[in-house]
């Protein structure tokens, strides 16, 4: 039986995809590009290689990197600025669920901006562990988060669900041979989650989803 849920951050627990594509599409918008939200979904949630190529000038690496840095200052100031507030409904049900499992979470922000996005949300006491995007080596769609999360949480994989919205995330937990619920986000809402264990709407049926759960 599932006893062990580990979580997404952006876009499950906080409502930050927004944040972000805001942040990009600025960043980008200096450099000549007109980051789209379908391009943001392409190059960001679904594949995870940023949108570096679609640049009107062809960048090496060596070029890219100070500018990701910049762009992940630039995110960082936003994130100071601002009291990010949990998903309406998530702090409830964490404590619905507390009776049954037990929680971490698998994110792949840099640990920074995760702890400026969680600095007011109250949500990491119900959290056992948190692993970032800093403490792997390969990030989502590769299996490695899960692989690492499974392995801290001392369970069997059969134990451990994981709740995503993105498709790069339920590729990792599929990767990973674990089972996946999909919240659906609006930026990926007519994306077909193929592989999925169940895909959802909202909270309340993701509350019973999870409830449900053998």
């Amino acid at each position: 039986m599932a006893n062990f849920i580990l979580w997404d951050n952006d876009g499950v627990l906080v409502d930050t995809e927004e944040l972000y594509f805001l942040c990009n599409r600025d960043f980008y918008r200096e450099l000549g590009l007109e980051l789209s939200e379908q391009q943001f979904f392409q190059c960001f949630l679904l594949d995870n290689i940023g949108a570096w190529h679609l640049l009107p000038q062809q960048l090496s690496e060596t070029d890219i990197k100070p500018l990701r840095q910049e762009r992940n200052r630039r995110y960082a100031a936003m994130l100071q600025q601002l009291q990010i507030q949990p998903v309406p409904g998530i702090s409830s049900l964490l404590s619905q669920l507390n009776s049954r499992y037990r929680h971490a979470i698998v994110t792949s922000a840099h640990r920074q901006h995760f702890e400026l996005i969680h600095q007011h949300s109250n949500l990491l006491q119900h959290f056992d562990f948190v692993l970032t995007g800093d403490e792997v080596q390969n990030g989502k769609p590769h299996p490695e988060p899960y692989l690492r999360g499974v392995a801290l949480s001392g369970r069997q994989p059969a134990e451990v669900l994981v709740v995503e919205d993105s498709p790069r995330g339920l590729q990792a937990a599929i990767a990973a041979g674990l089972r996946c619920v999909v919240i659906k986000h609006r930026f990926c809402a007519g994306f077909a989650f193929q592989g999925a264990w169940q895909v959802v709407d909202n909270i309340s049926q993701l509350q019973q989803c999870l409830m449900d759960a053998d």
